[in-house]
């Protein structure tokens, strides 16, 4: 049996060469405490779940120590067992703070978003859709270091695990809710952008085997509902809305709402907050044709 992963060595980065602490330090270190608050809650509430709350959160000295632990247990296996994708984590945390920066704004945007979500333990614990998003984070600064089979074999195990089939040379950025997660397929030219709502079902995807570039680009605050399929080199602007089940085959202006197969304009944001950010999955009134 191999040994338990609570790696210690994932030491949270220090704040700055000046000694200061930046905004990101602060907010991920009351994160850290809340997340240390409610497993301890937990722990205290489920005796039966003591052991593996203990394991996951509280063995741990910080957020990036407890995420990569817990990511590499849920996918660990017989090739390449936890303890040594704890250590791709740790190499990947090192290598790019950002990506536990980004982290923390991930799971921000499922507890600010998602009424499923009462609190930070859950989404952290058991939310595939954000497990799948960390591990892509993983293996997009894999791709980018060259070691690309190693960024694919994650990208299958994901898959495999998650039902999540991200390609890892994908950019995404920060505040990304992947819901349910489920279904999700992104491909390899895509770009998705800062608070971004993606459902179950979600494809971003090519029109055929052209190379290239060939996949949609995802402006900032786009929410796109369950079983969207965006396809090709298009752009779907900044607080575009895409309703469920439609299929988006020409640019998505920004603040527009479409829908239908394939998909028109139905109606416009006015609200002035990122649909992504709402989450109302409603559409306008039929006053418009579809």
């Amino acid at each position: 049996m191999g040994r338990i992963v609570t790696p210690a060595r994932f030491a949270q980065p220090p704040a700055n060469h000046a000694g200061f602490e930046t905004d990101s330090d602060r907010e991920r270190a009351a994160l850290w405490a809340r997340l240390r608050t409610e497993a301890e809650a937990a722990a205290d509430g489920d005796p039966l779940l003591r052991s593996f709350i203990h394991i996951a959160v509280l063995s741990h000295d910080g957020f990036a120590s407890a995420l990569g632990g817990h990511l590499a247990r849920k996918l660990g296996d017989w090739y390449i067992p936890a303890e040594r994708l704890a250590d791709i984590t740790e190499q990947a945390h090192a290598g790019d703070p950002g990506i536990v920066a980004a982290a923390v704004a991930d799971l921000t945007a499922i507890v600010t978003r998602d009424p499923a979500a009462d609190g930070l333990l859950t989404p952290f614990l058991y939310f595939k859709g954000f497990h799948a998003l960390q591990w892509h984070r993983v293996a997009h600064w894999l791709w980018a270091q060259g070691r690309r089979d190693l960024a694919h074999f994650l990208q299958s195990r994901v898959s495999e695990v998650f039902a999540v089939d991200i390609h890892p040379a994908v950019s995404i950025g920060r505040g990304v809710l992947i819901d349910h997660g489920t279904g999700v397929v992104i491909g390899e030219t895509a770009v998705v952008g800062d608070d971004v709502s993606i459902l179950q079902g979600v494809t971003l995807g090519g029109t055929g085997k052209e190379h290239g570039d060939r996949h949609p680009k995802v402006r900032d605050g786009v929410l796109l509902a369950a079983g969207a399929k965006v396809l090709g080199n298009i752009e779907v602007g900044r607080h575009a809305k895409v309703g469920a089940g439609s299929v988006v085959l020409k640019p998505v202006p920004p603040g527009a709402t479409v829908a239908g197969v394939p998909a028109r304009v139905v109606g416009w944001s006015t609200s002035g907050q990122a649909p992504a950010v709402e989450m109302d999955m409603s559409l306008p009134e039929p006053e418009y044709t579809i």
